[in-house]
């Protein structure tokens, strides 16, 4: 059951893990305080949809700066959450690409050797119900904006980008609800 208290600007819904309750005021002091009004209460109505946490790291609503839009994002461990649920799921492999003395080499995981220069990552999803696993490589240099994470965790957070994009790719009819509530923000 979802409801929604106005005077309070309070929502509160289920998830398999209980009922979540979520203010304007919890987003704005707690989780995204340069975002506007409207942002957050479209991140409100996202949550509800998706039945997705923001307390448990499943969603996140970022806003690093007052004249660049909030972004929506969806985390890592709640699109892995899902896969798992999925039958047809049958795991994944991950990690980077390096250029290594001018050979493009791919590592699992997220550790590049010194004198290694980062520039991608990839990841690989199976499906009990198809004879090969789905691929996706992305470039750094697409997703690397200089912001949060990416400035100290460059490795990690391409991997990411490359496993989160290789379930949904894999997985399409698992994560259609994700994709729509990316796209409302």
């Amino acid at each position: 059951m979802t409801t929604r208290n106005q005077e309070l600007d309070v929502i509160r819904f289920d998830t398999p893990k209980g009922e979540v309750q979520l203010s304007v005021q919890d987003v704005r002091t707690s989780l995204a305080p340069k975002a506007s009004e409207s942002e957050i209460r479209v991140f409100l109505k996202v949550c509800m949809y998706t039945g997705l946490n923001p307390w448990l790291r499943q969603i996140y609503l970022i806003k690093y700066d007052q004249q660049a839009a909030a972004s929506i994002v969806i985390g890592k461990d709640a699109f892995l959450q899902k896969a798992e649920a999925n039958p047809a799921y049958d795991g994944f492999r991950a990690g980077i690409m390096v250029d290594r003395n001018g050979a493009i080499i791919e590592r699992e995981g997220a550790f590049a050797f010194p004198g290694d220069t980062l520039v991608g990552g990839w990841a690989e999803v199976r499906r009990k119900d198809r004879t090969l696993p789905l691929k996706v490589i992305v470039a750094l240099k697409e997703y690397d904006k200089g912001q949060s994470l990416w400035k100290t965790m460059q490795a990690t957070m391409i991997r990411k980008v490359a496993l989160v994009q290789a379930h949904r790719e894999a997985l399409p009819e698992a994560f259609g609800m994700f994709r729509e509530a990316e796209a409302a923000a």
